[in-house]
């Protein structure tokens, strides 16, 4: 350890640390497996980053660069220094060799992401830095560097660009549908990929009550002590069970156009995985090793994929989610149940309608 507070590694400064570190961790220890199907299978598709590299001309990634270094401010030892010692902590947990570049740009929302289609690149605004106090800005940072693990970013900038294009040829049904039919499968994707993150930015972070209180921030604002972790778990919870068939698919609906999951939603699932023997086995050293990813195999990530996804379907309190349960288990009064569950959608009965039922107002 050096008197100025640091530990030396050859030629290299990283900040002291009381947390564990995880050497040679691969991605795939903290992906959530429809997050981590969809990246093993692209990653052996043979000459798949070699395509996305050619796209590079097409998206506006250089003129990107350019814009956050004239007009935000890039995170050093000299400039946001205390985010600039979280950036290095974060990749040195997660064993990152290269540090990504990060940039503070001046936006009230909270917000930040991992974009690079060459290398990838951390943004977060000024909002999202006053918001947050600094155990909790740690998670956001290993968040974000998780994401750059990963390889997030790449595919991040590929939905932006997608999204961008779409608007511009709105006009062109065809070409619009064809689009905007990616964007949503890209979508869905990223809403997994935003839980895996927020995984990473616990093995980062290590202190789970920091990421919820995070995501309550993001959600509610700056006033903590208005707020209960206990109390917004429990909206989580009856946001998956309340409501009937009607509520399902308005749920379905409003999450489509989203690139994050709702923020209820992604503290059930975090607390769920932190409580989790997977995460357990990582804190104890149990991990995949980056080393190894040449030999998983696609079919292998894609049936832990699909029992992930029969396992939420089974689990979840969600009125349809149940109905598809039943189905399969061979539940019997299917019509009568859906009727009942979608009575709201129909068009209220008619004045006279209620007058011949005997039914009038005292």
């Amino acid at each position: 350890m050096s008197d100025d507070g640091h530990q030396r590694t050859g030629t290299e400064r990283v900040p002291s640390r009381q947390r564990r570190r995880f050497p040679g961790i691969s991605s795939r220890a903290y992906e959530h497996p429809a997050d981590r199907s969809a990246l093993v299978a692209l990653r052996k598709l043979t000459g798949f980053d070699a395509v996305f590299k050619a796209l590079s001309g097409l998206l506006p990634e250089r003129s990107l660069r350019l814009l956050f270094l004239s007009d935000s401010v890039r995170v050093s030892e000299r400039q946001f220094a205390h985010l600039h010692d979280m950036l290095r902590d974060a990749c040195y947990i997660l064993d990152l060799e290269k540090v990504p570049p990060m940039y503070v740009t001046q936006d009230p929302q909270p917000s930040a992401m991992c974009i690079g289609l060459d290398e990838p690149v951390i943004v977060v605004s000024t909002g999202l830095v006053e918001l947050l106090d600094e155990e909790e800005m740690r998670a956001v940072v290993g968040h974000e560097v998780g994401h750059a693990l990963s390889g997030h970013s790449v595919y991040r900038t590929i939905l932006l660009f997608l999204t961008s294009l779409a608007l511009k040829v709105a006009w062109v049904p065809l070409g619009s549908m064809a689009i905007m039919a990616i964007v949503t499968a890209l979508r869905e994707w990223f809403r997994k990929s935003e839980l895996s993150a927020d995984r990473a930015g616990l093995l980062v972070g290590q202190d789970v009550r920091a990421s919820m209180r995070g995501l309550m921030k993001i959600a509610g604002g700056n006033h903590l002590h208005e707020m209960n972790v206990d109390a917004f778990l429990e909206q989580a919870e009856e946001y998956d069970s309340g409501g009937d068939l009607r509520d399902s698919v308005l749920k379905i609906l409003n999450v489509l156009p989203r690139s994050h999951p709702f923020t209820t939603v992604r503290a059930a699932e975090l607390k769920k995985w932190a409580e989790s023997r997977d995460h357990q086995r990582i804190m104890d050293g149990h991990y995949p090793r980056r080393d190894e990813d040449k030999d998983t195999s696609v079919g292998d990530s894609f049936r832990e994929s699909a029992a992930s996804y029969a396992g939420d379907v089974k689990d979840s309190k969600d009125p349809l989610m149940k109905l598809v349960t039943d189905l399969a288990g061979g539940a019997g009064d299917l019509g009568g149940r859906v009727r009942r569950g979608f009575d709201g959608f129909r068009s209220p009965p008619s004045a006279k309608g209620d007058a011949a039922s005997g039914d009038r107002e005292e």
